[in-house]
């Protein structure tokens, strides 16, 4: 086993929350600072569609009245405010199933082949049929892209590592919407011991290689 070999017999590639309400319909400015990041998502799944590795495609699903969310006493919301007066109080989700915010961006090409997993929480693992589609595959290894790095890819990255899949985080496939702070102290820190972080390039070289 070396840390620069990679099964496309046993891999998977797994985008996160990478949804219209994230991207298509940000904010000019939002939007302009992700597109790097779509741009090489859409590298790593072309390259891993040519070599005929799975796309799972892991997006919130939440209710359009809140129901499926839970009311948790923190010191900040996700802006890192902290809350008016002390009372915490549900913000609306950003993605509504069945609305055009939860579909899958156009530029990943998503097809009727794909995996979809419906999730409620931050981990893609969590409650859902993402282990067991791996599993009845044989995927052992899951090469991660998305946003945003500091929520739903840690956690999914976490809970991948305590099931003992085999992971590669892209580093500049990810993206947080908090700048690069906590993206860079995910990505040197904490991710090297849980995974296998690499770029684009690195990444489109792995599943190229013979």
């Amino acid at each position: 086993m070396n840390v620069n070999d990679l099964d496309v017999n046993t891999t998977a590639i797994l985008f996160f929350d990478m949804l219209n309400g994230y991207y298509h319909e940000a904010q000019p400015e939002a939007k302009a600072r992700m597109k790097p990041m779509v741009d090489n998502a859409v590298r790593v799944m072309k390259a891993g569609r040519a070599h005929g590795i799975p796309i799972f495609f892991a997006k919130g699903n939440h209710r359009p009245d809140n129901a499926t969310s839970a009311l948790l006493v923190t010191d900040t919301n996700m802006r890192l405010e902290p809350w008016p007066g002390g009372n915490v109080t549900k913000n609306p989700m950003h993605v509504i199933g069945g609305a055009s915010s939860s579909e899958v961006i156009p530029e990943l090409e998503p097809s009727a082949d794909d995996y979809t997993i419906p999730k409620f929480r931050w981990s893609a693992f969590y409650q859902t049929s993402l282990d067991l589609s791996l599993r009845a595959r044989g995927i052992d290894t899951l090469i991660i892209s998305g946003g945003s790095t500091d929520v739903g890819v840690v956690s999914t990255v976490f809970s991948g590592r305590d099931m003992d899949y085999h992971m590669i985080v892209v580093r500049d496939a990810c993206g947080s919407s908090h700048g690069h702070e906590a993206h860079d102290m995910l990505m040197d820190l904490i991710f090297p011991r849980m995974a296998r972080v690499r770029n684009t390039d690195q990444v489109v070289g792995m599943i190229e290689s013979p």
